[in-house]
């Protein structure tokens, strides 16, 4: 049986007429352009509103949307607060990390700067077998991302 190529793009995805539950993992940036309000954060606003999601955040991103909060001056509990009503927040595992260095050395053939913690978040989307949302060039080409 072949393997379904899953969707690359934002336009691609919304053209598509699914059945069942779609699951996502968000990473910080798809975070950061929905709290902004941005055209792109509108598109993650669907993604989470839509009662056939099922959408889930790492646990990692927190500390970059923390960060983000920090340096934005924006409430960080106000915003972590709704992460944990939209999403579900998965603890990175052992087997996360071991995953994240083989992904990160593959990964790295391709982008010289490819870091952990992207790594990280490709070894859980593989784990999770979910697509991963996010805005960041690093993802162009790895397989289930959706690029903002």
């Amino acid at each position: 049986m072949q393997r379904e190529r899953l969707p690359t793009s934002v336009s691609t995805l919304l053209s598509m007429r699914l059945c069942g539950d779609m699951a996502y993992l968000l990473d910080t940036y798809a975070w950061v352009e929905y709290f902004i309000g941005s055209k792109k954060g509108e598109f993650v606003k669907e993604m989470v509103e839509d009662e056939n999601s099922v959408v889930y955040t790492p646990e990692c991103c927190l500390a970059e949307l923390k960060g983000w909060a920090i340096r934005e001056g924006v409430d960080f509990e106000e915003l972590y607060r709704i992460v944990r009503k939209l999403s579900d927040i998965h603890c990175i595992t052992t087997e996360d990390w071991l995953e994240a260095a083989t992904v990160r050395s593959e990964m790295r053939k391709k982008a010289k700067d490819f870091g952990m913690m992207n790594s990280l978040i490709v070894a859980q989307q593989r784990r999770l077998g979910c697509k991963v949302v996010s805005g960041d060039a690093h993802f162009d080409g790895v397989e289930g991302a959706v690029l903002l």
